[in-house]
């Protein structure tokens, strides 16, 4: 039940997953920003969090490039704390977002019954377009029609998958150990699909 619940998964939990969590977490805020009410509330309505397929960095802060990118976008970096997924991070999830298709398959290696709503967040970003947002449950700023709003728009993602298959265009780069360049790059790719998420939770 409520919040909608989104875990993000890469490999090891401090470059891509982690700017996936904290960019969608303010995607939501600016969206409650536009509609005149207090951006904090958005913690309210959405949980964005993340774990990784390895534990070598858990316990870790971000990877510093990764966090100049959520700090200079405007999100919060704080608290965050690298983690190895568990299963029943994936049991709590509403909408699981893997970094690549390899991760997607990890996820469903330990979760199978997880397979309707884990998609690679490339693949999630193009299915998307895709949704006729007119059919589903009101947009209102309220944890339950959010929640609602959420599952309801999974549903349609995954349905509109089938018969297709994932692209490798869908694949984040992983940006671990390159400059500043190439985790910009990823972190406008991973705004892409979230961005467009966080509208259509709260349009």
């Amino acid at each position: 039940m409520p919040p909608f619940t989104v875990l993000h998964v890469c490999m090891g939990n401090i470059c891509r997953s982690p700017m996936a969590e904290r960019l969608l977490a303010l995607a939501v805020r600016e969206r409650m920003a536009r509609r005149g009410l207090d951006p904090a509330g958005g913690d309210d309505l959405l949980h964005s969090h993340s774990a990784g397929t390895g534990g070598w960095h858990a316990g870790e802060e971000m990877n510093p490039p990764a966090a100049r990118q959520v700090t200079t976008r405007g999100g919060d970096v704080g608290g965050f704390a690298a983690r190895k997924l568990r299963s029943e991070h994936i049991d709590a999830a509403d909408l699981v977002l893997t970094a690549t298709a390899d991760q997607q398959e990890y996820v469903l290696a330990l979760r199978p019954d997880a397979a309707e709503r884990t998609f690679v967040l490339g693949e999630f970003g193009r299915l998307l377009g895709s949704v006729d947002t007119a059919g589903l449950p009101p947009g209102e700023a309220t944890p339950e029609a959010v929640y609602a709003r959420g599952v309801a728009l999974v549903a349609a993602a995954h349905a509109g998958r089938r018969g297709t298959a994932v692209l490798p265009t869908d694949d984040l780069d992983d940006p671990w150990g390159r400059g500043d360049q190439c985790f910009s790059r990823v972190a406008d790719e991973i705004e892409e699909t979230v961005q467009p998420l966080a509208a259509a939770l709260l349009p």
